[in-house]
């Protein structure tokens, strides 16, 4: 009896010892394998910082195998590809490198950037390979990513598979209303542009349209699950379509191809994922494309999302030398407790070639009624803000100040004209070319001061005196603008400190263009020759109400209203 008990008991351990065993929370999954595949050409200037983001993925690299072909270049991308393998290759579970050195151009191309039959054909052979080498290696995925893409966001490829979608991409941003999908083809499977209402939402993030979304086109960066069945279907290869009518683009194939299987493409923008590049046009010479390059660079560094480089990379960096912007001194605006601004300031006049001097900003902050009465500063009388029907700011009068000081700095140092920036400045795409076409065009026109960027308050036509400028009407923004020397003499002159208001009201009625004559009566000598940029060349690094929006003028401290028994004016 004791002996058939004991059994018993034993076999009882034994079976819930097994059970505990089969079903232990604690081991966790290993993350799916992921093929990535990337084909490069003449992309030297950009791998840098698209390595750097591949790098930057918070992924198990030893679950990562990475496929990349390169040839037909007339730049150094093998060099900066060979260097990446020899430094980082041993971190991946494999990366396999391909490369043809022998010639620089194909046989029907008539230009590096011309995309001819041969052109797209070969293109279209090594997107199979790819696809087939992550077969090969058992992939459960092929990410297929183009070096014009910088996922800066690390979680892009976790999110992506978190999906559990069969074929996604990642929207991804650049520096202007270009991206990675086709919102809507016509029959021909050509873009239509009759969907712009709803490619904008989409683009800029707006919440209700956030998710992932079936479209036709998906490019640039292409995830897809070699788990499902329906991969073996998924193709390049026009040929292997049957009755394949269409060009001979491999997006256009490869999404024919997925809408004949029904397989649905998905581009995903619940979060902010990365930036590609605007494709330069057939004909454009190469260094078109570097352009591009630092257009998209200076616009992710307007987002507060810059583009990064492994500093084992940066010998592959190019930054242009200081470049001549036919001004005697460039000035920038910062205040001492915004180096987060400051920085991201450097960054862009280091993409552009500036030699900027930093002026340190009166801080609204430490203003008081008393240090204004030493520096002999007294308000308008019954000024008052036309939106929030307040007084003037603490941080308004800080910035006054700040431009005053520089003003004083130029005519008192005898410079001929000067470039003056605040911290949060945008630099718009082609910015330098544009500049440069603007202090040409000005040439011939008397001027004393000219807008780079600014917000119109009148919706009245503006005179156009050139291709580029016009006669500027009622604006606001002090973000960016040229002053001449007699231009800062005669700001000065007005005494703008014993009748002070906002710069962005002060600049028109001295442009005689302010719409509230009691404000002009107090400057009779309204006599600065402005023009203004159009269209602007600079724009503000972000708008009221968007995420990261910082004002140090609006959300000041107004003034009290009350007579102050210091200084009664104030």
């Amino acid at each position: 009896m004791n002996y058939t008990l004991s059994v018993l008991s034993l076999l009882l351990f034994l079976n819930s010892f097994l059970l505990c065993s089969c079903n232990d929370d604690n081991d966790e999954k290993k993350l799916p394998t992921v093929g990535i595949t990337s084909l490069v050409r003449n992309q030297a200037h950009t791998l840098p910082q698209f390595l750097t983001s591949l790098m930057n993925l918070d992924y198990p690299k030893d679950r990562i195998f990475l496929w990349f072909r390169s040839d037909y270049n007339s730049d150094h991308s093998v060099d900066v590809l060979r260097d990446f393998v020899n430094k980082f290759g041993t971190l991946y579970n494999r990366v396999h490198l391909s490369y043809n050195t022998s010639k620089q151009k194909f046989d029907d191309e008539l230009s590096p950037t011309h995309w001819s039959h041969s052109r797209f054909m070969h293109l279209i052979k090594w997107r199979e390979m790819g696809i087939k080498f992550a077969k090969r290696q058992w992939a459960d995925y092929v990410f297929m990513l183009d070096a014009d893409v910088f996922l800066t966001n690390p979680q892009t490829l976790r999110h992506l598979i978190q999906k559990q979608l069969r074929v996604v991409a990642p929207m991804l941003v650049s520096d202007r209303y270009y991206s990675n999908f086709w919102l809507s083809v016509d029959d021909d499977f050509n873009y239509r542009l009759n969907h712009e209402d709803e490619f904008y939402p989409l683009y800029e993030y707006n919440e209700l349209y956030m998710g992932c979304h079936i479209v036709p086109v998906i490019y640039g960066a292409v995830l897809m699950d070699l788990r499902s069945k329906k991969s073996d279907y998924i193709t390049y290869d026009p040929y292997k379509i049957v009755d394949y009518l269409g060009p001979l683009q491999d997006h256009i194939i490869f999404a024919v191809n997925a809408m004949r299987n029904n397989i649905s493409l998905h581009i995903c923008n619940d979060d902010f994922f990365g930036y590609i590049t605007r494709p330069i046009k057939e004909g454009e010479p190469l260094e078109r494309d570097v352009l591009h390059l630092t257009n998209l660079k200076l616009s992710a560094i307007a987002r507060s999302k810059p583009l990064q480089y492994h500093y084992k990379l940066q010998r592959f960096v190019y930054y242009p030398p200081s470049l001549d912007y036919q001004v005697d001194k460039i000035y920038m605006i910062n205040l001492e407790r915004r180096p987060d601004k400051r920085k991201l300031m450097e960054q862009s006049f280091k993409e552009l070639g500036m030699n900027v001097t930093r002026v340190e900003a009166v801080d609204g902050k430490s203003l008081d009624p008393k240090k204004l009465q030493n520096m002999n500063v007294t308000l308008m009388p019954g000024y008052e803000d036309a939106y929030y029907k307040r007084p003037m700011t603490y941080g308004e009068i800080g910035c006054f100040l700040s431009h005053y000081k520089i003003w004083v700095e130029v005519a008192e140092r005898n410079y001929n004209r000067v470039l003056i920036l605040e911290d949060d400045v945008n630099f718009l795409p082609y910015f330098k070319e544009n500049y440069d076409t603007i202090i040409w065009e000005s040439s011939v026109l008397k001027h004393d001061f000219i807008y780079l960027g600014r917000k119109i308050m009148m919706d009245k036509v503006e005179i156009r005196m050139t291709t580029h400028l016009t006669k500027p009407l009622y604006s606001y923004w002090t973000i960016g603008y040229i002053i001449t020397k007699l231009g800062a003499e005669k700001l000065i002159e007005a005494k703008p400190l014993s009748k002070l208001l906002p710069v962005d009201e002060f600049l028109p009625i001295m442009f005689d263009q302010h719409p509230d004559k009691k404000y002009k009566e107090f400057f009779p000598n309204r006599n600065l020759n402005a023009l203004a940029a159009s269209p602007s060349i600079i724009s503000p690094t972000h708008y009221t109400g968007m995420p990261g929006y910082i004002s140090d003028t609006e959300d000041s401290i107004p003034l009290s209203t009350e007579p102050c028994t210091d200084n009664p004016e104030l």
